[in-house]
């Protein structure tokens, strides 16, 4: 039989476009041919049951800093990806900043692809970046295939990638909109910044980064994009604030989209130490009636999709011994633990896998334009598989970790959700704590073959 499958994945919770069922799925080299019930599996076709777990399409994350090349001490395409397959992550999008060079230019484009070979262990795109002064390289970088083009409105953490300002802007959106191709905002004006001498309180530094920030960005990339009509795309939002005023935009039909991450969504303000700076991010964590209103847009509709942020860095940035916040990196490590975060939440709040499979798979695989080939179990999709039981829980601890630098603020959590086996179009890639295959991982460019 020239299109007999080469084996099926069979279990009682297979999440599917149609919603949850019994079901086997026929994989054939690097596809899904078929998704059927149990009892129409071919004949002499072998059979992996997992009985009772969650088969789920593999996790799309479309927001991680990878670092590689030139931070490679903070992460690199092994362990970033090695991360990511053991959390049920199959394709992720890295960003165009805290490498070095940044990917501001097609050279350092091509530099970072040049950086992954051998060492992905799941499908990985790349975003350009806009900064000033780089109008000249949109055309190239986008013609050479990045999904989207990321920049700041407000200091992003290193000098290479300095902010811009609305004529930037302004100027960009007309050559992105010849490409088709989103604007993905660091959404934060920085204005009335709260002075304080003692940045050792979470309180004090949270003052330093104020919902107006995000509120006032947020407004005018509404305006913009109501002006250019060219798609344009928030991430990470923290602030709440602007959820009614960005559902109103949405349904004038502008092309505007939304993420938020799970340390928004799982962490509050009130519960974090003094002094911690595991949490430090920006924008920051906020108050627990402002991440219930997150979750509220979730589930409206309102905010697309979910993404990790995992924004690492060495431990010795973080200052910890001195508690700091100002002095220490922002950013949240977490690649690994976003479907247990996530789904822990769901479980308290009554939420369904077909939420979470929209949140984490299909919606930010249409971001990106693969909505045809990742996200969803069906035919003709690349058989990209996470296996999970949703019923056992683990403890976060340095020893389970796989990306780079251990320090995160989910240490000592006890979470839902155990990635059991993950898929890589067709290939299994990660089962029971140990990585099964070489690095496999493609890498996937704009209208490009992957």
């Amino acid at each position: 039989m020239p299109h007999a499958p080469d084996f099926a994945v069979t279990s009682q919770k297979v999440v599917t476009p149609e919603g949850e069922r019994a079901a086997a799925v026929l994989i054939k080299g690097e596809k899904i041919l078929d998704v059927v019930s149990q009892h129409n599996i071919p004949e002499g076709c072998p059979v992996e049951d997992v009985g009772n777990d969650v088969v789920m399409p593999g996790l799309v994350d479309v927001h991680v800093h990878i670092n590689e090349p030139g931070r490679t001490e903070w992460e690199g395409f092994e362990t970033a990806t090695k991360a990511a397959a053991s959390g049920g992550i199959t394709t992720l999008v890295d960003m165009p900043l805290n490498c070095i060079p940044v990917t501001t230019t097609l050279d350092a484009l091509n530099s970072k692809i040049a950086s992954t070979k051998n060492k992905l262990f799941v499908d990985c795109g790349f975003y350009g970046g806009l900064i000033p002064g780089n109008l000249n390289d949109i055309e190239p970088l986008a013609k050479a295939g990045v999904l989207g083009f990321k920049t700041f409105m407000s200091h992003s953490g290193i000098d290479e990638f300095p902010k811009i300002t609305e004529e930037n802007i302004r100027k960009a959106l007309p050559i992105l909109a010849q490409h088709g191709i989103s604007l993905l905002v660091h959404a934060e004006l920085e204005n009335c910044i709260e002075k304080t001498e003692n940045l050792q309180t979470y309180k004090s530094y949270l003052a330093t980064r104020p919902k107006s920030w995000e509120n006032e960005a947020i407004k005018l990339l509404i305006q913009l994009c109501r002006e250019f009509q060219t798609p344009i795309h928030i991430v990470h939002l923290s602030s709440s604030d602007v959820l009614t005023e960005f559902a109103q935009a949405r349904e004038e039909g502008l092309p505007l989209s939304i993420e938020t991450c799970p340390h928004y969504l799982h962490f509050t303000a009130e519960n974090i130490a003094d002094g911690d700076t595991r949490f430090k991010c920006t924008p920051p964590i906020r108050e627990a009636k402002n991440r219930e209103k997150l979750w509220q847009g979730l589930q409206s509709g309102t905010i697309d999709f979910i993404t990790s942020d995992h924004s690492p860095c060495t431990p010795e940035l973080k200052k910890m011994d001195e508690g700091r916040f100002e002095k220490a990196w922002g950013g949240i490590s977490s690649l690994q633990l976003t479907l247990p975060v996530i789904w822990t939440e769901c479980i308290n709040k009554g939420l369904s896998l077909n939420q979470l499979t929209n949140w984490m798979c299909s919606a930010p695989a249409k971001f990106i334009g693969m909505d045809h080939q990742k996200g969803q179990i069906s035919l003709g999709y690349d058989a990209d598989l996470v296996c999970w039981d949703p019923d056992s829980t683990f403890l976060v601890e340095p020893a389970i970790i796989n990306f780079k630098n251990k320090l995160t603020p989910y240490e000592g959590e006890e979470l839902f959700g155990v990635v059991k086996r993950t898929y890589l179009r067709g290939n299994k890639v990660f089962e029971s704590g140990h990585f099964v295959n070489d690095p496999i991982g493609k890498t996937i460019l704009r209208n490009h073959a992957t």
